[in-house]
C-alpha cells in the first residue's frame, strides 16, 4: 500500500512548468489574438450581471403558493403578472447558455491547436478568458443550486402556458420554454453546456480531443502551480484560479475515457485537491467548499471502483 501511495505521489513530482499566467493584467497583444479576444469579450461583458441576478434571485413563492391554495382568478393573475419579469430574468440565463457555445470553440481552437505552452504563455489573454467561464461556470451554478426558486418559478410558469389565455400573453413560447425547462432541469446547467460544447467541438474533428485533454490538463496544472508558488497576493485572484484549476480537471473527468484520477492522468491531481482542502481550511464562508463539490458531484470518474481511495478519502466520499 505505502509504495503505491508513493507512486501516487512522487508521479506528480515534475519540473516546473515555468508558465505564469497573468490573471489580473493580461491584455491582447497581436492581429490574431486581439481578434478572438474582442469577439469573445463581447459574449462575456454580461457574466458580472448574470452573477449579480443568478445570486439575488427571489423568485415568486408565496405567490405560487398562494396560487395553487387559492384557485381563484386574482390569485392566478397576480402570480403571473409576477412571474414574467422573473421569468424575463431566467431567459437571460438561457440565452447567456447559448452564447457559451459559440465562445468555447473559439478559444480552444486557438489556445488548444499546436504547441500548447506556448499558446498558453503568449497568449495569455485568451487565455485569461478561458478561465473567466470556468470561474462563471462554477460561480452560477453554486448559486443555482442554492436557490430551488429559479426551478420552481419556471416550472409554474411553463404549467400556466397550457391555459389558452396565458399562450397569447407569454414572451416565451412553448419551444422555447420546453429548452429552458431542461437546462433549469439540469443541477449544473452551465458546466453541462461547457462539456458537452467541448464534447462536441472534438467529435467534429475540427480539434483533436487529445489536444483538449492535454491543454485543459495543462491550465489546471499552470493554476496549481501559480497556487503553490503564491503568485498571486490578492485572495479573490486566489479563488479565480482555483475555479480555473476545478473547472478544467471536470471538464478533462468528462473528456478522457480513463477520467481525472486514473493513475496515468496528466493533472496533479492529488495537488490539486491538497490546494482546495487547505484553501478550505482558510476560507471561513466555505467559498472553497463548492468546488470541492464539483469534484465530488460534477465528474463522472470518481466514485468508479478503479479510482484509487486515496482522492475519495481527500474528498471525504
Amino acid at each position: 500500500m505505502g509504495k503505491v501511495l508513493s507512486n501516487i505521489f512522487n508521479s506528480e513530482k515534475e519540473k516546473d512548468l515555468n508558465i505564469i499566467i497573468d490573471f489580473e493584467k493580461a491584455k491582447p497583444s497581436g492581429e490574431h489574438e486581439t481578434k478572438v479576444y474582442d469577439e469573445v469579450a463581447n459574449y462575456l461583458k454580461s457574466t458580472q450581471t448574470l452573477l449579480a441576478n443568478v445570486s439575488s434571485f427571489k423568485g415568486c413563492d408565496a405567490l405560487i403558493k398562494a396560487s395553487i391554495s387559492n384557485t381563484s382568478p386574482e390569485a392566478e393573475e397576480q402570480c403571473w403578472r409576477a412571474l414574467l419579469p422573473s421569468v424575463d430574468i431566467l431567459k437571460t440565463f438561457f440565452d447567456f447558455s447559448e452564447d457559451l457555445a459559440q465562445v468555447i470553440p473559439k478559444l480552444l481552437n486557438t489556445l488548444f491547436s499546436g504547441d500548447q505552452n506556448q499558446n498558453l504563455s503568449t497568449q495569455q489573454a485568451l487565455a485569461k478568458q478561458l478561465a473567466d467561464i470556468l470561474d462563471f461556470v462554477l460561480r452560477f451554478d453554486d448559486s443555482k443550486m442554492q436557490n430551488p426558486a429559479i426551478q420552481n418559478d419556471f416550472s409554474y410558469y411553463r404549467r400556466s402556458l397550457n391555459k389558452g389565455s396565458r399562450k397569447n400573453e407569454a414572451r416565451i413560447k412553448d419551444d422555447m420554454a420546453n429548452r429552458m425547462s431542461l437546462f433549469f432541469a439540469y443541477p449544473t446547467p452551465m458546466l453541462k453546456v461547457v462539456t458537452e460544447t467541448t464534447s462536441s467541438l472534438c467529435k467534429t474533428g475540427s480539434i483533436q480531443k487529445l489536444d483538449v485533454i492535454n491543454g485543459f490538463s495543462l491550465l489546471a496544472n499552470v493554476c496549481l502551480e501559480m497556487i503553490q508558488n503564491q503568485h498571486f497576493g490578492n485572495q479573490e485572484t486566489v479563488l479565480f484560479c482555483l475555479r480555473a484549476m476545478t473547472g478544467a480537471i471536470v471538464i478533462v473527468d468528462h473528456l478522457d475515457e480513463l477520467g481525472a484520477f486514473h493513475k496515468n492522468s496528466k493533472i496533479h491531481i492529488k495537488n490539486a485537491i491538497g490546494a482546495l482542502n487547505s484553501q478550505n481550511q482558510k476560507e471561513p464562508r466555505g467559498k472553497t467548499e463548492s468546488m470541492l463539490n464539483a469534484l465530488r458531484y460534477s465528474t463522472l470518474t470518481l466514485n468508479k471502483p478503479e479510482t484509487h481511495q486515496i482522492y475519495k478519502q481527500m474528498l471525504n466520499v
